[in-house]
């Protein structure tokens, strides 16, 4: 089992009445009524330093993300965070769940994740997202029509880049260059396994499969909701003849742990309502542009009943307490022991082998998220991290350089 901390980087002080007076927390929030530059660089620097915590506690990997535009969480420039991360690690894998490749020159992040992995010692994991509607569509102006088009032309790019050894040209629909000569090249051969993010679009889950990539399902909503897009994913691997090795799948699971439950309640309950209330406060015109999802998908979601989101779910979840968001899946939290069940159910459940913990939320302080993260470590982390180790899988969608000893893991 590989299980990486996973950051946003969100605004940790948004005001009380935010989410009734501003109408998105993504593309149109006024940075000059919310934001001070010096401290958003505090929050910049204790991001940094809690992943590389997380790196000392024994996570596997440390993931960084690309997003614009917003308070809910904004690393503009995975690469740079990364960066830093790749430097100040030892033996822990950099996972980048960007950079967004419709809005990215291909050859700049062909370049840039080369020498992320060249950086690192070979630790890094390239994902390559097609990305939200509110970045791609809205932020960047990417006709949504176009947007799967530049995505799988700019993948194309990528790899070439990377695997053939002749300098070449490449001539593409958005992409017409005639001399592609990649400098640097990555450590890994043939090239830094791929991670492809996505919330159940049967486009990007049949696209992966066919690829055998690793498919990371990204959602703050839990596996609850993630397992009817999940099993599709099984069972197109099981159609193209693939085996169920789970470590194809990533997920991303908010973790909240404390000495015991009663205390995990008390300490996190607030943070738990402000990301739900606050960081997550995007309307839908924003969320899902029209032609973002393409055809097939949104056919096959129809059919389906939709993503497997009811609704009427936001409505219910304001009076929610802090058990319903344990209770319906959305976080995993408590004592340890809970917790550790918790994770066994969603772990054993969507049948994955590379977990994505989220160990900071919405407005959690930074000693707070420390003893999260240090909790996790030294308490869950051990437990947990031998679930698939007597069924033989091999993980071969894991850095060739991040191999950490269980002497290094158990320190």
């Amino acid at each position: 089992m590989k299980i990486s901390m996973f950051h946003l980087m969100p605004h940790r002080e948004l005001p009380a009445d935010f989410e009734k007076r501003y109408s998105s927390v993504w593309v149109t929030p006024p940075w000059s009524e919310l934001a001070d530059p010096a401290r958003v660089g505090q929050y910049y620097n204790w991001s940094l330093d809690e992943l590389e915590f997380g790196a000392k506690m024994g996570f596997d990997g440390v993931c960084v993300n690309e997003h614009h535009q917003n308070a809910y969480g904004f690393m503009p420039s995975p690469n740079i965070m990364a960066s830093a991360l790749a430097r100040n690690t030892k033996d822990t894998a950099i996972v980048v769940m960007g950079s967004t490749l419709p809005t990215n020159p291909p050859q700049r992040v062909a370049e840039e994740y080369a020498m992320l992995d060249g950086i690192s010692g070979g630790r890094l994991v390239a994902g390559m997202p097609l990305g939200s509607s509110c970045d791609v569509n809205w932020c960047y102006g990417i006709p949504p029509m176009e947007q799967r088009e530049r995505f799988r032309e700019a993948h194309d790019l990528i790899i070439e880049a990377w695997t053939r050894k002749d300098v070449f040209s490449f001539n593409g629909k958005y992409n017409q260059l005639r001399y592609v000569n990649t400098w640097p090249k990555p450590i890994q051969q043939p090239h830094p396994p791929v991670w492809v993010p996505g919330t159940g679009s049967k486009s990007t889950v049949d696209w992966v499969a066919e690829r055998d990539y690793c498919y990371c399902f990204l959602s703050y909503f839990g596996s609850k909701f993630a397992k009817k897009n999940v099993d599709k994913y099984w069972e197109r691997l099981d159609e193209l003849g693939k085996d169920k090795n789970p470590y194809r799948l990533g997920f991303l699971q908010l973790v909240l742990v404390a000495e015991t439950d009663a205390k995990a309640e008390e300490q996190y309950f607030e943070h738990v309502k402000y990301f739900y209330e606050k960081s997550l406060h995007t309307p839908l015109h924003f969320f899902m542009a029209p032609g973002h999802v393409d055809h097939s998908s949104l056919v096959k979601a129809t059919r389906a009943g939709g993503y497997g989101i009811p609704a009427d779910l936001a409505t219910k979840r304001k009076d929610w307490k802090f058990q319903d968001y344990i209770d319906n899946r959305f976080i995993v939290a408590g004592s340890p022991e809970s917790v550790r069940h918790q994770l066994e159910d969603v772990i054993k459940d969507l049948n994955c082998g590379n977990l994505m913990a989220l160990m900071h939320l919405g407005s959690m302080p930074h000693e707070l998220t420390k003893k999260n993260i240090q909790l996790f470590g030294e308490e869950v982390l051990p437990k947990v991290r031998n679930i698939w180790d007597d069924q033989g899988w091999e993980n071969h969608w894991w850095p060739q350089g991040a191999k950490r000893s269980q002497e290094a893991v158990s320190v």
